[in-house]
């Protein structure tokens, strides 16, 4: 055993790989830019209260974000896995600066429209590709602890974006587009400066031409219908933030109210991330995956039996757990499902499903409301998190890692 890995162990006796240096260097830029990054928090206020556009426009905006996302996200993972990890991500970073402060000057529907759209496309495309880095430095054993820092540090850095991003757009919404654009940079130089390339090249004596093993065929048979059970869970982590304020306020809540109970989130998340991703680590993915799928499922589920405010805590108590699990403990399963080389496409086509449902959420949600009712759109919620359960428990049966 090596002095890293000796340093690394566990209360229990057991011996976990130290994370590489890199690793560090990259969890400290994520943490930094996502601190930076102010204008997704506050894009829907600037369009309507600084350019006084209709909140039908606005929505229409918020949607091109979502779709320029979920290309984005597809793109990113293809081009890091043909021209590289640090070319593709400092290229994405640096669109992303310069789009996001583009956008500060930008007049005219017809500008905001592609802009915002591109926004969406540069800044997603960064994110598959920080995720391969992920997956091609840190061994299979000890990623679900690396992706739940990295999914850590996103989480303390939105927080803090938040509370910073409301403080800059009292003197207005300039230094918040051009902040992040400069933070953005930054953190793009840094990381080309001190991450090493990644991309793994060919397996020695492999031929370019070679046919996938017997264990690739299984993994690309698995993988789409890993990321269809992906997009149910986003769906479901996106009521969060549509249909949940929606249901609280029809239930005679404030805005006030609602920001209460969703800083429990941010606050379980900063608490119990890092704790809840080395247990999670522990047991097969199938079974950490569909535990956390019933909690988030059965959590949302119980919204419809809310009324006071504690209860509305509560409710948010439980799907939150379910949200600790499921993050780190999926993205480390789309990376075991991948090949070594494509890595960037899978994770790709794994945050795609995410912005997909970003995209997608905010009309089913409002139209569930709009037609069925609360209570069956929060029924609806708990049974697609059993069928996101016993999904993955099909789907990933017998794997191990």
């Amino acid at each position: 055993m090596t002095t890293d890995a000796r340093s690394a162990v566990r209360e229990t006796g057991e011996a976990r790989p130290a994370l590489p240096r890199a690793f560090w260097w990259l969890w400290t830029a994520t943490l930094v830019n996502r601190t930076g990054g102010f204008v997704v928090v506050f894009l829907s206020l600037y369009l309507t209260l600084e350019r006084g556009f209709s909140a039908s426009f606005t929505g229409f905006l918020t949607t091109l974000y979502g779709a320029g996302g979920a290309v984005g996200a597809l793109a990113g993972g293809v081009v890091a896995d043909r021209w590289g990890r640090r070319s593709t991500l400092l290229a994405a970073q640096l669109l992303s600066a310069a789009g996001t402060a583009a956008l500060a000057f930008a007049h005219g529907r017809t500008a905001l429209a592609v802009l915002v759209c591109l926004a969406g496309l540069t800044g997603n495309a960064s994110r598959p590709v920080v995720q391969a880095v992920v997956a091609d430095m840190v061994p299979e054993e000890a990623r679900v602890r690396a992706f739940s820092l990295t999914y850590w540090a996103v989480n303390i850095g939105v927080a803090v974006s938040s509370a910073l991003a409301g403080l800059l757009a009292r003197d207005g919404f300039l230094p918040l587009f051009l902040g992040e654009a400069v933070v953005t940079a930054l953190c793009a130089l840094t990381v080309y400066g001190t991450v090493p390339e990644t991309r793994p090249g060919p397996a020695p004596g492999a031929s370019p031409a070679a046919p996938p093993d017997g264990a690739d065929r299984r993994r690309r048979r698995l993988f789409p219908a890993f990321v269809g059970v992906t997009f149910l869970t986003a769906l479901l982590m996106q009521e969060t933030s549509t249909a949940l304020p929606l249901t609280m306020a029809g239930a005679g809540h404030t805005t006030r109210d609602y920001g209460l109970v969703i800083t429990l989130n941010g606050l379980l998340v900063a608490a119990l991330q890092l704790p809840a991703g080395r247990a999670a680590a522990r047991f097969p993915p199938a079974l950490a995956l569909a535990v956390g799928a019933v909690l988030l499922g059965g959590g949302l589920g119980l919204t419809g039996l809310a009324g006071s405010l504690e209860t509305y805590a509560l409710t948010v108590v439980i799907w939150t757990a379910g949200e600790i699990i499921l993050a780190p403990t999926a993205m480390a399963t789309a990376a075991a499902l991948a090949p070594r080389h494509a890595h960037g496409r899978y994770q790709g086509a794994y945050s795609g499903a995410w912005a997909a449902a970003a995209c997608v959420a905010p009309a089913l949600s409002g139209r569930a409301l709009d037609t069925v009712g609360p209570a069956a759109l929060w029924g609806t919620s708990a049974a697609l998190g059993a069928l996101a359960a016993a999904g993955y428990v099909v789907i990933l049966r017998g794997r191990r890692n």
